[in-house]
């Protein structure tokens, strides 16, 4: 038996942990194991010795934990390899992957480049763009376009197309390449377009196009940026307005994609295409880590037309093969199930069960999207108290900035999804 005390102490003397300080202040809780939708702890924590994952572990685990099927898929192919370099060498995980990635993405993309993570992704999604754009000799489209509050990872160039402002990345300021930034959209899924906004965008994309190689956003969610749900309509107008002043358009579905907001991928819900298409976080339900970029043809051939002909990156573990196999069979295992009354399911679930929380004193909005539910307060939330309120229920949750929120895993029982509103909306009144 591990010593529990001995692990923790050992954790916050040694384990940098994300978003924290070292050495550590805020012991965190210590899991054993985790199964279905439950992650056992090595000690109880609010008198419980398993908490609900009302996170997916930030938003990636859709089918919960230990699922036989992924388990024997991890198991298969470590039988066959771990691991292959992809430079000079390909193997049948990757292939199946990346074939059936292109089969269920949005036409026209059809080549799909692998990375280790999500904001690696959109690194080589933006270093796409700009090699494309310096391929065709168009050299001084250096810069990125997007919407503030946006969120697109930790790495620089991610770093420096998140909200400049309101993000934790104002710490970079003066260091970070500056890019150009419309206001933040409207708010509102079922919204139409606002048409001054709309022209705000227009004008942005037009005076800059000049030295913009790419608009990137988040299609229809902002996710760690403030979990707002904006109209598709804003989607076609940056299709049309990229079309229109030949600019490239990305759209990061890392956090949106496989099914998260309803739609299989959130552009979807505008019946668009983007030229490039970042996806991660669920594709692997959380096993392995594992992102991709995927783009046009247009966009591979303008690359292949410079006079460096080749896309200038190579992760050392691009195309894990176990990444691949856990993947490829997530993304059958989503696909082979009626997934959309799945998510439509959990959707009903949060919209009942987070009814209460208007009520709240302090609660400023509710808001459901797919399997995505939010409470936003009227004051950022007291984090540690709003967690310790939630496990006193038996439930997981990490709120930041003024939200309370839960991304569940798609297999979630209506019994624990019960428990996860009722969490939340104890957690909102402790915030």
């Amino acid at each position: 038996m591990p010593d529990t005390l001995l692990l923790q102490d050992l954790d916050r003397a040694h384990v940098w942990h994300p978003y924290a300080a070292m050495p550590g202040r805020d012991a965190p809780l210590l899991v054993e194991s985790a199964s279905g939708v439950r992650l056992r702890l090595a000690r109880p924590v609010e008198g419980h010795d398993e908490l609900i994952d009302a996170m997916s572990s930030w938003w990636a685990a859709i089918h919960g934990y230990g699922h036989a099927v992924l388990d024997a898929a991890v198991r298969d192919q470590v039988g066959r390899m771990s691991h292959v370099m992809f430079g000079g060498l390909t193997h049948e995980p990757a292939i199946r992957l990346a074939t059936r990635l292109v089969e269920i993405t949005p036409e026209p993309l059809e080549h799909v480049f692998l990375t280790d993570s999500g904001s690696v992704s959109v690194e080589v999604a933006i270093k796409m763009c700009l090699q494309y754009w310096r391929s065709r000799g168009r050299t001084g489209k250096t810069r990125l376009l997007t919407w503030r509050g946006g969120y697109h990872g930790d790495t620089f160039q991610p770093m420096s197309v998140c909200d400049p402002d309101g993000g934790m990345h104002a710490l970079w300021a003066g260091v970070l390449p500056r890019q150009v930034f419309a206001d933040a959209p409207p708010t509102g899924f079922a919204a139409d377009p606002d048409p001054a906004y709309c022209a705000h965008l227009a004008d942005l994309v037009e005076r800059h196009a000049h030295e913009v190689a790419a608009v990137i956003v988040e299609p229809v969610v902002q996710n760690a940026g403030g979990m707002r749900f904006l109209s598709p309509g804003y989607l076609r107008v940056l299709r049309e307005l990229c079309d229109r002043h030949e600019v490239l358009l990305v759209f990061d579905e890392i956090a949106t994609g496989f099914g998260r907001t309803g739609a299989l991928f959130a552009a979807g819900h505008a019946g668009v295409a983007p030229d490039v298409m970042c996806v991660g976080k669920a594709m692997t339900g959380g096993y392995l880590s594992m992102a991709a970029a995927l783009c046009t043809g247009e966009v591979a051939r303008g690359i292949g037309r410079g006079d460096f002909p080749v896309l200038a990156h190579g992760p050392t573990y691009m195309g894990n093969p176990l990444a691949a196999a856990v993947a490829g069979a997530s993304i059958d295992l989503l696909l082979g199930q009626p997934w959309e009354a799945e998510v439509a399911r959990v959707g009903t679930g949060l919209r009942t069960g987070l009814a209460p929380a208007r009520e709240v004193p302090g609660v400023r909005d509710v808001r459901v999207l797919g399997a995505i539910g939010v409470v936003q307060l009227d004051h950022p939330v007291d984090g540690p108290a709003a967690a310790r309120a939630a496990a006193r229920h038996g439930v997981w949750i990490r709120p930041f900035r003024d939200l309370v929120y839960t991304m569940p895993p798609y297999v979630i029982g209506d019994d624990d999804l019960s428990t996860v509103c009722a969490a939340l909306v104890a957690a909102a009144e402790a915030g």
